[in-house]
C-alpha cells in the first residue's frame, strides 16, 4: 500500500485497534536498534520504506519526518490470520513466493517487527528470501524475535509498535489468530536471512532480540562469518 493510500484507512484501522488493545495502558520500552535502521535509511536518497505490520499514523508521520521516505505497508498478520481461520497454515510457504509485487532490489529498508514469531521454519525461509529479494544492495531490514518460551502467553495476540522516538516503542496487543512458536536461536536467525549480514544483535532484558541485518552491496557474497557479540 502507498502512502497516498495509507491516510483514508488510518482513522478506521487505529481507532479500533486501539479499542481493543487498551492503548494508553500499553508499555512503552526502549529500542537499540531502531536509530541504527533510520541512519542506514537516512543515507539513501528518497528512501522506500517496507512495513509489514499494521497500519500506524504516527509510524507513517515519524518515518515521514525523519528520513522523507515513501511508504508501502504490507499487513502479513492478516494474511497469516486468514491462512489459520480457513485451515491453510501449510499453505503460507507457496502464498509468500508470490505475495509481494515489488520489483527486485526496489527496497532501501524493511521493518518486520516480531512477524516471525509467529512463521514455522518453512514459512518463514519463504518469507526472508522475497524480502532478501526486494531489499536494495546495502539495504537494511530490522526483526524483532522473542526469546521466552510462548506457552507463557495467556492468549495469541499481535502487537503493534508504535514509535515514540529514536529510542522508545509502545507495544499494544491485538488479538491474533495464531500463537507465537518456539523461538529461533541466533545462529538461525542468521541462516535464515542468508545473505544478509547482521550489522547489530541487541538481546534485551525484555527478552525480545533486535536484529539488524544488511544486504551486500556486491553480487558476490562471501561466505557469512559469525554473528557479532550481543550488547
Amino acid at each position: 500500500m502507498a502512502l497516498s493510500d495509507l491516510f483514508a484507512r488510518l482513522r478506521k484501522d487505529e481507532d479500533g485497534a486501539d479499542a481493543d488493545a487498551g492503548a494508553s495502558d500499553s508499555p512503552v520500552q526502549p529500542t537499540k536498534a531502531l536509530a541504527r535502521f533510520l541512519a542506514g535509511l537516512g543515507a539513501r536518497q528518497q528512501p522506500v520504506l517496507l512495513d509489514l505490520g499494521p497500519v500506524v499514523g504516527s509510524n507513517v508521520t515519524f518515518f515521514g519526518e525523519e528520513v522523507g521516505c515513501k511508504i508501502l505497508v504490507e499487513d502479513l498478520s492478516k494474511d497469516i490470520d486468514r491462512h489459520v481461520t480457513q485451515a491453510k497454515v501449510e499453505e503460507l510457504q507457496a502464498f509468500f513466493d508470490k505475495r509481494f509485487p515489488q520489483e527486485s532490489e526496489t527496497i532501501d529498508g524493511i521493518l518486520c517487527w516480531d512477524l516471525f514469531d509467529y512463521l514455522e521454519r518453512p514459512a518463514a525461509e519463504r518469507l526472508a528470501r522475497q524480502l532478501t529479494r526486494v531489499l536494495r544492495p546495502d539495504g537494511v531490514l530490522l526483526a524483532f524475535f522473542s526469546t521466552a518460551d510462548p506457552r507463557s502467553a495467556i492468549r495469541p495476540t499481535y502487537t503493534r509498535h508504535v514509535v515514540i522516538d529514536r529510542a522508545h516503542l509502545q507495544y499494544r496487543p491485538y488479538q491474533a489468530a495464531r500463537a507465537k512458536q518456539r523461538p529461533l536461536l541466533n545462529r538461525d536467525i542468521q541462516r535464515l536471512f542468508e545473505p544478509l549480514r547482521i550489522t547489530e544483535n541487541f538481546l534485551l532484558k525484555t527478552n525480545l532480540r533486535e536484529v539488524l541485518f544488511r544486504k551486500p552491496a556486491t553480487a558476490a557474497v562471501a561466505p557469512s562469518a559469525a554473528p557479532p557479540a550481543e550488547r
